[in-house]
């Protein structure tokens, strides 16, 4: 009965691409939700789903958690991600270049930067096309090789294009989190220049939700002391926010 359960809530999973776990919850009322939530571990553990804060995203067959398609992702806590861009937003003086990395935190700060002189930079093709709905900054889409499933650019040409730019504010996206790990994501090449942003860049900006804390991913390219601002939920854990406040990090 149990994995006959299991497969159902896998199977709902994969075709809906991201759900709640009161969805889940709302398909078998006579089970617990401390049940509900065995069955989600045990299923993350199978390689059949991803927890998320709240919920559960499926993942791509063959695909591991590193390379979760970008179509679901967007489906992933979404109205925090679109609150922390009207945060980030603070950080952007008119005039100025800025860096915005690929991802789905940065492509809901694509969608709420004003029609303002700005010179934007940024490696995600899917956030240059929604940056050039506006009129006035200028739109310089970083060459390199395209990972499909997030839908980032990286590689030499990459680097060599961004090692020529004096970048005022730079705004990276994290897959994981944790103390001892740093900042991690789950590609070399994107790592690459993530690490060239944090050492560029007058002013570094982390964009990290707290479904990002505990999740610690191959490829580190910083950590909170090496970060100016880190924009958030307002959940992170409270050592996140303890060590920032020695390292001097703003915690938005």
């Amino acid at each position: 009965m149990n994995q006959l359960r299991r497969e159902k809530i896998g199977k709902y999973i994969q075709e809906k691409g991201a759900v709640t776990v009161k969805e889940v919850s709302a398909l078998f009322p006579d089970v617990s939700l401390m049940t509900v939530h065995r069955d989600l571990e045990k299923l993350e553990e199978e390689g059949i789903i991803i927890r998320t804060r709240g919920g559960a995203i499926s993942a791509t067959p063959g695909t591991s958690p590193t390379e979760i398609k970008l179509e679901t992702r967007m489906q992933t806590n979404w109205k925090e991600k679109r609150e922390m861009a009207r945060k980030a937003l603070r950080l952007i003086e008119p005039g100025s270049a800025v860096f915005l990395d690929a991802g789905t935190s940065n492509m809901a700060l694509a969608q709420a930067i004003p029609d303002i002189d700005l010179n934007i930079f940024t490696t995600g093709p899917g956030i240059a096309l929604e940056l050039g709905k506006l009129s006035i900054p200028t739109v310089h889409m970083c060459g390199g090789t395209l990972n499909r499933f997030n839908q980032a650019v990286s590689g030499q040409s990459t680097l060599q294009m961004l090692e020529q730019i004096n970048i005022a504010t730079a705004f990276l996206g994290v897959s994981g989190y944790t103390e001892d790990g740093g900042f991690t994501c789950g590609k070399e090449d994107e790592m690459l220049v993530k690490r060239l942003m944090m050492k560029k860049a007058g002013k570094k900006v982390i964009l990290m939700d707290s479904s990002k804390c505990g999740r610690i991913l191959p490829y580190t390219f910083g950590n909170v002391e090496d970060a100016d601002y880190i924009v958030s939920d307002g959940q992170l854990p409270k050592e996140v926010q303890e060590r920032a406040e020695q390292a001097g990090t703003e915690i938005l």
